[in-house]
């Protein structure tokens, strides 16, 4: 099979040879500067030599487009991938442009009597402008995004099919994107609106990601996965917006200032940026009070079975644990460490790391 696509490329780099000659010696250059190998003989064997000097050139060209191509398409399919609609769109009509005034000036190379020179020189025009054109199309739609973050946000969510009213966007930062439950929180379609991470905050994950100690690296790099899985999940909308502060050094901050212009909330697990963002009447959603708030009700008097797992702070306590995490601490079970008891719930105390059950061992 690879000798197969191997003679085949040598034909077709032959023919392509062949017309890259013929071309050449259509035009009148080749009797200008050296007329004595265009009589008799002799002009057949140049045909001969320039084909099989292009072929080789062409050969060449091919395997080097074979080995590198593939690479430069998912290169630049990742690239747009990583734009918004808006800004392919503005790079779609940058191109067009640029390949009408293109058109325009090639026509000027008209008068130029060297057809290959001509040709070579309207093929670099029109690549030239095209990608001049798309640049500066993306980077108008860019700067149109930072300018207006409201009419972006409505355009993208309109691309997306998603509601344009009644969500606010969310403002992730680096200690709920670590945690990863939003992304299951995503899946499950109870999280409207839109998702928005700064390449400030990406930075930063970055610089986790690159900690020397193997932890901190860990939770870098799971921060970036989560991320992508983010990206990946049908009717969600994250976008990741260049808007910085650069007067401000804080991260938290930043992400306040984001959330404050935006009109929208923060997402986080940090007690910390929770007080700073209600203090400046900022919407905070976080996630830890979520998961506090869909653990299952204990109810006064009611029963179950729980092992001991250690002993409490108190005397006589021990201290165990609900399939979700939530401590059970029982009153007289010090000496029962091991053992799986039939508890009654006394009462139920929450705080801010979380809900705590008091129970009675039951007779």
């Amino acid at each position: 099979m690879r000798n197969t696509v191997r003679i085949i490329l040598g034909l077709v780099a032959l023919v392509f040879g062949f017309l890259t000659t013929y071309l050449i010696m259509s035009t009148k250059f080749l009797d200008t500067v050296a007329p004595n190998l265009m009589v008799g003989s002799v002009r057949y064997l140049v045909m001969a030599g320039g084909s099989l000097l292009f072929a080789l050139i062409y050969i060449i060209f091919f395997r080097f487009l074979i080995r590198h191509g593939s690479a430069l398409i998912q290169t630049i399919a990742e690239t747009i991938t990583k734009k918004s609609p808006a800004q392919i769109i503005g790079g779609t009509v940058g191109l067009l442009i640029g390949i009408v005034i293109a058109f325009f000036i090639s026509q000027l190379y008209n008068f130029i009597q060297i057809n290959l020179i001509s040709t070579l020189l309207g093929v670099v025009t029109y690549i030239f402008f095209g990608y001049l054109g798309s640049s500066i199309g993306f980077r108008f739609m860019e700067d149109v995004q930072q300018g207006f973050p409201e009419l972006a946000r409505r355009f993208q969510a309109k691309s997306k099919g998603h509601p344009v009213h009644g969500a606010m966007p969310k403002v992730l930062d680096t200690s709920a994107i670590i945690d990863g439950r939003i992304v299951d929180i995503s899946r499950t379609g109870f999280l409207e609106g839109e998702l928005v991470v700064t390449e400030f905050v990406l930075k930063e994950l970055r610089h986790i990601a690159d900690s020397s100690d193997d932890l901190t690296r860990v939770k870098g790099r799971r921060g970036l996965d989560f991320i992508k899985e983010l990206q990946e999940i049908p009717g969600v909308t994250l976008t990741i917006t260049s808007k910085d502060f650069p007067e401000t050094g804080e991260v938290d901050i930043k992400l306040l200032k984001l959330a404050t212009e935006l009109k929208g909330a923060v997402i986080t697990n940090d007690y910390n940026l929770n007080k700073v963002a209600s203090l400046q009447n900022i919407k905070v959603l976080n996630v830890n009070d979520l998961s506090n708030a869909v653990k299952p009700n204990a109810i006064p008097g009611e029963t179950f079975m729980i092992e001991i797992i250690k002993r409490g702070k108190e005397a006589e306590q021990g201290v165990g644990y609900l399939s979700d995490g939530t401590m059970i601490v029982v009153d007289k079970a010090k000496n029962r460490i091991g053992e799986d008891l039939l508890v009654e719930v006394t009462s139920v105390l929450q705080t801010p790391a979380g809900r705590m059950i008091f129970a009675k061992i039951k007779e």
